[in-house]
């Protein structure tokens, strides 16, 4: 249960050769946030859950999982703000709660993050086949010709990564333009074809599915619904998992310019922003068409084909492809900076922490991600697994919520750029609203977290426990070059 101190979180420890460098600014943060926040799902989640959920009602879900997401996003400003640094909540976690329920949510990281990337890469696969197509191109082989094409994605974005952070960040400027400028011509056009009758009244009279309960809430509730009330929230915590992504925002802190002030705000404006632009497509949507004539395969593109504009078809085939491409991207800059920080404690194989001379990144580590995520995408049928992405990323929800407020009592001597309101009033209720959308998982989902975490619990005991940074003899080192160490462990 030892925890790290947080003078220690902040400062450079060894297993890292040298700090990341700071380049990220306000500006960058939005970007971040935005580029993985809004992926092909903006073109279809909004109709998909109207059509089969929550009907015109789907509009007060965005709104309601907009507030939820909102309300973790203020509890990961606080921490962030506190403790700078590219762990996020693992690290947060670390300090306030100790190393094994730092291992865990460090472990919960790798699930949603590594896994994310391969599931993101097999739908980016598959959209960009669909767009080929539409654009009137014949594939011979389609299946071969995706496999070839997820496995060109991610050796490109790993590369891209690797080679330096400012040479991704450029990159996802130009690619989160270019997707927002679709998304734009979508709202604009889609705008001009509102039918103010297809809103309704938004609540639609609830109905019972005929399908047996598959989530954690149905098998309560003794039956599968859908549409009223209950079908209003179901659609909320579907569509909350599409905001998902502001934590990744937190794991570049470390290599942010004025970090305690600036990554609050990056992560608090981009989820804003995301909202806002979601509530804009899904007011699109239900209003173009009537939500019993949304299509559930392609409800966007559909819809405009309803109304006879084809060509739009070709808009949002560019901007799911470049939705996708950014969310790929910005994945893996998460995913490796927790890696990092988790090899610089010495919880995984120290030498995955080392940072390039030459590109000043975790280069290592980068290239280990992407070949994972490979090996996933071409091999394991991630697609249908997706649920554990989401399930890992709600369960370091938890702990940073709770972390706001046991921090509050244990260290309010710390300095924090950014203090959540009424705490502990709202860290409490983003507690509650993360177990709602917990629940809404399927019951098979949750075996396989259990499992998952059993397993990574097995590997902290026979490793990590022994090789932590924490359970070796210290001995202060003089800095060398300007590249101050705080303590040297024992070379691995």
């Amino acid at each position: 249960m030892r925890r790290l101190p947080p003078s220690e979180a902040t400062g450079l420890r060894t297993g890292a050769r040298h700090s990341l460098a700071e380049l990220y600014r306000p500006a960058d943060l939005v970007v971040l946030g935005l580029g993985v926040m809004i992926g092909a799902g903006i073109f279809g989640i909004a109709g998909q859950q109207a059509a089969g959920t929550a009907g015109p009602g789907v509009i007060l879900s965005f709104m309601i999982a907009g507030i939820a997401c909102l309300l973790a996003c203020l509890c990961y400003a606080e921490l962030s703000s506190t403790m700078p640094t590219s762990g996020s909540a693992y690290t947060f976690t670390y300090v306030i709660f100790g190393e094994v329920w730092a291992w865990i949510i460090g472990w919960a990281l790798i699930l949603e993050l590594q896994f994310a990337a391969a599931v993101v890469a097999r739908a980016w696969g598959a959209i960009t086949v669909r767009a080929i197509s539409d654009f009137g191109v014949t594939l011979p082989r389609e299946r071969l010709v995706e496999d070839l094409l997820v496995f060109v994605i991610l050796v490109l974005l790993t590369g891209i990564v690797a080679l330096g952070a400012r040479i991704g960040l450029r990159a996802l400027w130009i690619m989160v333009a270019a997707k927002l400028l679709a998304i734009g011509a979508v709202i604009v056009v889609g705008l001009a074809h509102v039918d103010v009758a297809n809103f309704g009244e938004f609540y639609v009279p609830p109905k019972t599915l005929p399908t047996p309960p598959a989530t954690v809430l149905e098998i309560f509730v003794g039956q599968s619904q859908a549409f009223g009330w209950f079908g209003i929230f179901a659609a909320a915590s579907a569509i909350a998992f599409a905001y998902i992504g502001f934590d990744i925002v937190a794991t570049s802190a470390e290599e942010t310019v004025n970090a305690p002030r600036a990554v609050p705000k990056g992560m608090i404006r981009s989820l804003v922003i995301a909202t806002i632009i979601y509530l804009a497509v899904a007011v699109v949507m239900v209003g173009m068409i009537p939500y019993t004539k949304i299509s559930m395969d392609a409800p966007l593109s559909s819809a405009f084909r309803e109304i006879g504009v084809d060509w739009m078809v070709h808009v949002i085939d560019v901007g799911a492809v470049l939705g996708l491409t950014t969310v790929i991207l910005v994945l893996i800059v998460g995913q490796t900076r927790v890696l990092f920080s988790m090899a610089r404690d010495g919880l995984i194989p120290r030498g995955l922490a080392s940072v390039s001379r030459r590109y000043h990144t975790p280069s290592r580590v980068t290239l280990v991600i992407g070949l994972i995520a490979v090996v996933l995408a071409e091999l394991v049928p991630v697609l249908m697994m997706q649920e554990l992405v989401v399930i890992g990323t709600l369960f370091a929800f938890l702990f940073v919520a709770a972390g706001v407020i046991v921090m509050r009592r244990r260290m309010p001597h710390l300095e924090r750029g950014f203090r959540v309101p009424l705490s502990p009033l709202l860290p409490a209720l983003s507690l509650v609203a993360t177990l709602w959308l917990m629940v809404n998982l399927r019951v098979l989902t949750w075996a396989w977290f259990v499992l998952w975490m059993g397993f990574g619990l097995a590997v902290y005991l026979v490793y990590g426990r022994r090789h932590s940074l924490l359970a070796q003899p210290r001995h202060p080192v003089e800095a060398s070059r300007g590249r101050h160490r705080r303590w040297s462990g024992p070379a691995s």
